[in-house]
């Protein structure tokens, strides 16, 4: 196998420890993460002048000659396939997708090909620097494969470990399109009794909660008050469609990001997502709310009605704040329509 090596030299002060020093001293174009360099000095990977080291906790001098070995990132397992996408934004670091409702985002047991990443590897070839030492894209966050929209892909490891990093402080910027059955509205007496829902001044419904695995279930969320992750979906009415309001179109935003968080919160709420099979999603209007064609749309609309629709972060190399926003999908704007009819 290929190897590589970095070489660099210890700075004034280092901290008492090898680890803690090479941490902060290794070049940060390499992107190395304590826990691989702790894996690397206990592999007798790291030289300190001409000597291999393989204790953690021994000290480092001012001057120090560093030489790290590593493998040469291998290919990946997964074979490169040529599918389209829709590229919204790329360069050396990072890609973003407007992912379409159908797609899976990672290889499966269910769903061994036909992925974004799949798709990835075909796309970027040769430019994947290596991601955990594989050539294969970083997959930092991901949506459902019927949700459409947004998604943000690392191209290198000092890419995916500045995402990562965002992701789990939760400052990235996430906007969602939805549609629902019901009105969600502060002045429901039925809304305020129900645990963990709240309004803030808008009209805007916050859901606070706790998320798991469901216990019977395995493909499905729960929501718990014990246990499980701390999760906070916020929602807001953009429009209301039928006489009286059958369905809203809401935009929705996260403070945390959860699997089936959106869609499992507003089924919480009582007003499930539009086409979720999961939880709850066919329900029945009150007769006459809509008109015919609105009402057919509606029941046949295929998927959750879930579009990610905007996505803003810090670029993690160069610093730059960025945000993109993806148009509503062609399923969606027709089911508007239908309903706005």
């Amino acid at each position: 196998m290929a190897t590589r090596r970095i070489t660099f030299t210890i700075a004034a002060d280092p901290p008492p420890r090898l680890d803690k020093a090479l941490s902060r001293d290794v070049p940060e174009v390499e992107s190395l993460s304590r826990t691989q360099l702790s894996r690397l000095i206990a592999t007798g990977g790291v030289i300190i002048d001409g000597l291999p080291v393989t204790d953690a906790k021994a000290r480092l001098s001012e001057g120090a000659e560093v030489v790290i070995t590593m493998d040469a990132p291998e290919e990946s397992d997964i074979s490169p396939e040529t599918i389209p996408l829709t590229v919204v934004f790329e360069d050396a670091d990072l890609i973003v997708i407007d992912k379409p409702a159908g797609m899976v985002v990672h290889p499966a047991p269910g769903s061994p090909a036909g992925t974004l990443v799949n798709a990835l590897l075909a796309h970027c070839g040769d430019d994947l620097s290596g991601v955990g030492g594989v050539k294969r894209p970083g997959i930092v966050h991901r949506i459902d494969k019927d949700t459409s929209g947004l998604l943000v892909v690392a191209k290198s490891d000092a890419a995916h470990h500045g995402l990562a990093a965002q992701f789990e402080k939760h400052s990235v910027e996430r906007y969602y399109r939805a549609l629902c059955y019901g009105v969600p509205d502060a002045n429901d007496p039925r809304l305020r009794g129900i645990r963990g829902t709240s309004f803030e001044p808008g009209n805007i419904l916050k859901l606070t909660t706790q998320l798991a695995r469901h216990k019977t279930d395995r493909q499905k969320q729960a929501v718990l008050f014990q246990g499980g992750r701390h999760a906070v979906t916020r929602a807001r009415t953009v429009a209301a469609y039928g006489t009286p309001p059958a369905v809203a179109q809401l935009e929705c935003w996260l403070e945390t990001g959860r699997t089936h968080q959106i869609r499992v919160h507003m089924a919480h709420a009582g007003h499930a997502l539009v086409g979720d099979p999961v939880y709850g999603g066919r329900r029945k209007v009150a007769k006459g709310a809509l008109k015919p064609v609105a009402e057919e749309a509606l029941k046949a609309f295929p998927r959750q009605a879930l579009h990610a629709a905007v996505l803003g972060f810090v670029h993690p190399v160069s610093g730059k704040s960025m945000r993109f926003e993806a148009p509503l999908p062609d399923d969606m704007a027709l089911l508007i329509a239908a309903l706005e009819s």
